[in-house]
């Protein structure tokens, strides 16, 4: 039986930063808009930053749909799968605030991913949470989780920040979604930090 919560704490917090996968699932305002799902899992990524707040970095090497869908109304649901262990899945439905390179604030938020390996980081996703609930996950299927995947960090941690602006640059739907809304700020906003 799938219940409410008031706040990311205890067990929740635990949940969260425990799974090595999320999912981000936004859309935007136009009835006929692309519907945009994302799954999310380099190690460090995501942080919880209170009980009501959690924040993600927003890498390149893909479009920029959640970015976009953001910037125009904020919304964002980020879902957890429990792959292993007692059955579960998470939602927290949020007010997003995509957090660029260029913005004051990206020196205040960076820090919490010292962790993570951040080649082509662009953004820092806040989430501020409106509803946060559980369901069953009877229906997900046990799966083992063998390690990271270092392709994507290998690959982007070759290039310098200008290689990377001109390659965000050259990428279809980075600048402007496939809507046609505006996505990540080109060309890509220098880092503050």
């Amino acid at each position: 039986m799938g219940k409410l919560y008031e706040r990311i704490d205890g067990r929740i917090r635990t949940f969260i930063e425990d799974q090595p996968v999320f999912f981000t699932a936004t859309a935007p305002l136009a009835a006929d808009g692309h519907v945009n799902l994302s799954p999310k899992g380099r190690a460090g990524s995501l942080v919880v930053l209170d009980e009501e707040t959690l924040a993600y970095l927003d890498f390149g090497g893909s479009g920029a749909e959640t970015l976009a869908h953001v910037r125009e109304n904020g919304r964002i649901t980020l879902m957890w799968c429990a792959f292993s262990g007692p059955p579960k899945v998470l939602r927290v439905h949020g007010r997003g605030e995509a957090i660029f390179r260029n913005d004051p604030r990206w020196a205040e938020y960076i820090p919490h991913f010292a962790g993570a390996d951040g080649p082509s980081a662009r953004a820092v996703i806040v989430v501020h949470a409106v509803r946060i609930s559980d369901a069953c996950g009877f229906a997900v299927p046990f799966m083992d989780y063998r390690e990271e995947r270092t392709q994507h960090a290998e690959h982007f941690g070759r290039k310098t920040d200008d290689e990377f602006a001109a390659y965000c640059e050259k990428k279809d739907h980075v600048g402007v979604s496939l809507d046609g809304l505006p996505a990540l700020p080109l060309p890509l906003p220098a880092r503050t930090a």
